[in-house]
Formats: C-alpha cells, sequence, structure tokens
C-alpha cells in the first residue's frame, strides 16, 4: 500500500468556477484520487480557497462586504459546489487561516536566514484620496495599444497586451476613481530565486517521468531572457499575512502583508495542518505527509493545475521548500492542463458566456459534465466545449453505452427470470472470450489512470462499457430464452455482473451512477474497492440467488431543444 498525498491548485475566492477551472485541476485530482483509495492505498486529498490579494479585496468592495466577510461567504459557496461535484477531498481549506498565517511567517523567516530574502526600494503609484499604494489591479485607465477605457494596470482585458500602471492614459483608483495620483517609493521584500537556478535545474532534469507540458513552461522559465528572475513577494494591501520573521516583527515592513503568490502554495501545508485540526488529531497527523524526517520520505507527492499556474509550482514554491534548509516534502509529480474554452472562446463572468459550477448542478446532475469535461481534459492541447459535444458525449456514452446496458439486463431479468441472479447453464466460449477482452481493458485502464492521463483512462472505461455490450448482442439472451432458458440464464447472470464491475471501475468517473448501480444490485459501499483481480473471478462475483432491483434511468437523453435552450443561455452578452 502506497502512499500518495495529491494537491488540486486552490480556487480563488472571488467568485463561482467555470468549467474550465473545474477540469484544470479540482475534478482530475478528485478521478486520480478515488481510484487510488480504491485500488488500497492511504490517499490524502487536500485542496482550499485562494483568499489574499487585490481581486479578493476588489469583489468584496463590489459586494459591499468586508473582504474577511466576503471570503468566508464565498468559501462556503465553494465548498458547497465541490460537494455538489462530488469532490471528494480530504479537507477544504482556507488560505486565511492561522495555519497558513503560521507557516508564511515561518518559513520566510528562514528563507531570510539563508540569505534568499533581500529588501529592495520599488516606485509604485500612491492614491492621495485612498491613502494607500495602488497594486496593480487596482488603477484603471485607458490602454495606450486599443483605447479600451477599463484596462488595468497589469494587463488590457480587451486586447491583453501586458501593461504597467505608468502605460495607462488617464489613470484613476479603482477604489475611488480618484485621478490624484502620484509615483512613490516603498520598500518590498524579494524572493531571491536567481540564486537557487542551478539547483531548480538540476532537479527538474531528474523528473523525466513528467508532463511534457510541465517540464516545457519550467524550463522556458528556467532559461528565457535573462534566466529565472527574483521575485517580490509582499504587497501594500490590508488583507493578507502580515509580514513577519517567524515569530518576530520585520522592521520596515509594518502595515505589508505576503504577496499572494508566496502564501497560496504553502496552503497546500496549511490545509494540512488545518485537516490535522479539524480531525482532532496531533501535528503529527499532518507532519508525516510533509515533513520527510517524520515519514513523508515514503509519501508520493502530486499536484494538479491549469498551465498558468506551473511556474508558481515548478520554480517559486520549490525555491521556498528548498531554501528554507528544512526537511519539507517535494513535489514527486506535476500534472498539467491546458485551457478549456466556451465554444471557441474564452468563459467570462461579466458578458455572462460560458457554463459555472452553480449554473450546471442546476441544469443537470454533476455525473453528465464530469464524464464529458474528463473524457475531453485539456491534456496534450486545448479542449473547446461545444454544446453539440456535450449533447453527444451525454447521449452516446453514458445513455446509449452504459445507462441503457443497465436498463437492458435487469429488466430483461425480471421479465423473464425474476429479481434476482439466474441460476442454469455454465459459462462457454463467449464468456471465455468477453473475459479475456476485459482483462487486457481493465489492464489498459489500470496503466492509463497510474499514469494519469485522464482522456486515455476515460477511453478505456468507455471501451470496457463497449464489451459489455458487444458480449450481450452476441448472447441475445431475449433470443436464446425461447430455445435455450441456459444458455440466456448465463448471459443474463454476466450482464449482472457486468454490472457490478461497471460500478467499481466507473466511480472514479461518475460516482453517482455507480451509487445507483451498487443500490440496485443491493451492495453496499464499500464494494467500490473490490479491484477485479481478474475479469473472470469478477464475471461470476454475485451468485445465482442474489437478489436486485431495477433501478431508475441512470441517464436522460440530451434532446435537440434542450441543447438550443442551453446554448442560449450561456451565450453571453452579443
Amino acid at each position: 500500500m502506497a502512499r500518495i498525498l495529491i494537491t488540486s491548485a486552490l480556487p480563488y475566492i472571488n467568485g463561482v468556477k467555470h468549467l474550465g477551472n473545474l477540469v484544470g485541476s479540482m475534478l482530475p485530482s478528485d478521478t486520480y484520487a478515488r481510484y487510488m483509495r480504491q485500488r488500497g492505498h492511504e490517499v490524502l486529498a487536500i485542496c482550499a480557497t485562494d483568499e489574499h490579494g487585490t481581486p479578493a479585496e476588489l469583489a468584496a468592495a463590489k459586494a459591499g462586504k468586508p473582504v474577511a466577510e466576503y471570503c468566508a461567504e464565498m468559501w462556503a459557496v465553494q465548498k458547497k459546489l465541490g460537494e455538489g461535484f462530488r469532490l471528494s477531498f480530504d479537507w477544504f481549506g482556507r488560505s486565511s487561516s492561522k495555519q497558513n498565517h503560521h507557516l508564511t511567517q515561518h518559513l520566510a523567516g528562514k528563507l531570510w536566514e539563508a540569505g534568499l530574502i533581500e529588501e529592495r526600494m520599488e516606485r509604485q503609484v500612491y492614491s492621495k484620496a485612498d491613502g494607500r499604494f495602488l497594486p496593480d489591479r487596482y488603477i484603471e485607465g485607458t490602454c495606450p495599444n486599443c483605447g479600451y477605457e477599463r484596462a488595468r494596470g497589469d494587463q488590457c482585458e480587451h486586447c491583453t497586451k501586458q501593461l504597467d500602471p505608468t502605460d495607462l492614459i488617464n489613470p484613476r483608483s479603482a477604489i475611488s476613481g480618484s485621478t490624484d495620483l502620484e509615483v512613490r517609493e516603498t520598500k518590498h521584500l524579494y524572493l531571491r530565486q536567481s540564486q537557487m537556478r542551478q539547483k531548480l535545474e538540476d532537479w527538474i532534469e531528474t523528473k523525466t517521468d513528467w508532463p511534457i507540458l510541465t517540464t516545457s513552461i519550467a524550463k522556458k522559465w528556467l532559461r528565457d531572457g535573462d534566466g529565472l528572475q527574483d521575485r517580490g513577494i509582499t504587497r501594500d494591501l490590508d488583507w493578507g499575512i502580515p509580514v513577519r520573521r517567524g515569530e518576530d516583527d520585520w522592521p520596515g515592513m509594518e502595515g505589508k502583508v505576503f504577496y499572494v503568490w508566496f502564501d497560496a502554495p504553502i496552503e497546500y501545508i496549511g490545509s494540512t495542518a488545518e485537516w490535522a485540526e479539524g480531525t482532532g488529531q496531533p501535528d503529527a497527523a499532518w507532519e508525516r505527509w510533509w515533513r520527510t524526517e517524520r515519514g513523508a520520505a515514503d509519501v508520493r507527492y502530486v499536484q494538479f493545475m491549469a498551465k498558468d499556474n506551473i511556474p508558481f509550482h515548478t520554480l517559486s514554491f520549490p525555491v521556498t521548500i528548498m531554501g528554507s534548509g528544512e526537511d519539507w516534502k517535494l513535489v514527486d509529480f506535476i500534472k498539467g492542463f491546458n485551457w478549456l474554452t466556451y465554444d471557441g472562446g474564452k468563459f467570462s463572468t461579466s458578458q455572462g458566456r460560458g457554463v459555472f459550477m452553480d449554473d450546471a448542478l442546476d441544469i443537470l446532475p454533476s455525473d453528465y459534465w464530469r464524464w464529458w469535461l474528463l473524457s475531453n481534459a485539456p491534456e496534450g492541447s486545448d479542449s473547446d466545449f461545444t454544446w453539440e459535444s456535450f449533447q453527444t458525449g451525454v447521449n452516446k456514452d453514458l445513455a446509449d453505452v452504459l445507462g441503457n446496458f443497465v436498463s437492458r439486463v435487469t429488466k430483461f431479468c425480471r421479465s423473464k427470470f425474476s429479481e434476482a441472479v439466474p441460476e442454469g447453464g455454465a459459462p462457454g466460449a463467449l464468456e471465455a472470450e468477453l473475459a479475456a477482452e476485459l482483462d487486457k481493458r481493465i489492464a489498459a485502464y489500470n496503466a492509463a489512470m497510474e499514469a494519469i492521463d485522464i482522456r486515455r483512462s476515460a477511453n478505456e472505461l468507455r471501451a470496457i462499457w463497449v464489451a459489455g455490450n458487444e458480449y450481450l448482442q452476441k448472447a441475445a439472451p431475449w433470443t436464446a430464452f425461447k430455445t435455450d432458458p441456459d444458455a440466456a440464464a448465463v448471459s443474463t447472470r454476466v450482464g449482472l455482473n457486468l454490472i457490478r464491475l461497471y460500478a467499481i471501475l466507473s466511480r472514479p468517473f461518475v460516482p453517482d451512477a455507480s451509487d445507483a448501480m451498487f443500490e440496485a444490485l443491493g451492495l453496499p459501499a464499500d464494494t467500490e474497492n473490490d479491484w477485479p483481480a481478474s475479469a473472470e473471478a469478477a464475471l461470476s462475483a454475485l451468485p445465482p440467488g442474489h437478489a436486485f432491483t431495477v433501478p431508475e434511468v441512470l441517464f436522460a437523453k440530451i434532446t435537440d431543444d434542450a441543447r438550443d435552450v442551453m446554448a442560449a443561455r450561456f451565450a453571453g452578452d452579443s
């Protein structure tokens, strides 16, 4: 039994996440965690809300609430939506937790002692009306490139050009709207990443099993231009983790907080500490996952994230961990994802374009979304969500292949035999052929899941469903029953056992359908862990006489009219 630590990139606190955010980290991490638990491994799956930084303050101000109150409310919303999508995190924490405060300040102190943090003077925009320095996103103005009048100080949302606040025409405060701005000097802390360049490069070179997407982005940041740059890790904000050296004050840093990208990855550790406290366990419980001298050396640590997060997890966070000089666990495998686009363009909250997690659950059950997103996961390249593709995936894969199989077998058995596994007959050549095909397919499915190849795993799972359908077509128990009831009993018995097998194998992808299949077969929840040692054994696991019930329709088809209504609803502003 292995010990596997799994972390998903933290969803940002400023609003409900869209389907691209979901499939970019949280959903595949859940699928992998579910699979590994079912294989008998000890798994700890961790996530949390990322609550600090400028966007949190702006979102709270827009909502007319104190930022702490806003973050607490949005954490509850995001946690509930995650549960709605059946995300099985062992803990869903908050980067504003006391644990993350302590760990961030502790690690900053260690990095300072190691000479990897230095103080530097910067020139930043100051708003007299607001009485504060303004981070880039707190400054708005007209883009000098395209003329868009609401460009931010870091980037124009309209033309995507990267900007500095001083590039903007007629700049103003995003807080008060004041144009009474000036440039002043302020002191900040920088993480001296450049000092760790060779150590990072040597470490990354050992990760020969990492996806190409992950290593290519990491190496680009290491080698392009002047190479790995030092990075500012403090900001002039009210909301965040106060700058301290462990338990000590940091002279000259009064009123400043750590930059969100410094403290957010540390929350992986912080959230694990939250988990220990929240479940009534001592510190040793979380330390055995993170401190190599206390048991974490035996842990396999896997991270899931979208590609924009890769530089921070391959470079900045490892610099923090390595540079501290302490015995922290480093990541073993980073699974990066490309983008999910929406009908050829971007998801947009402001324009009402695309499906967000709350609306998705209002429309259809979570399994519909889980299956399409995972079977189309943006791994090798970007994926595009279209309503036609979604309809096809639901109707052909879930309704026609899986759902129809379950319905046909249970209804036929009830009508011709009873609501119990039928007796009679013995397996023959057709059953042996099926077992051989399933052994091959299950092995391929296992290999794909072990490799965290999500799309290939979904394809192999679908092939397992298809194999059962093809067997049923060849065996044709509805025809055989007329002349050879024993032969019909054999194929019906095999069909019922296939439902049990499907319930087990499908659980990482469609857990609610798995529950429904287990319930119909009268099996306890822990049956999910009965991973098949061989297809032959799996096809006879349910003995004759085992009772079952005919379940409700597992998956309803999406009609063309329903598809068109949904497409129009989420098309966004024209």
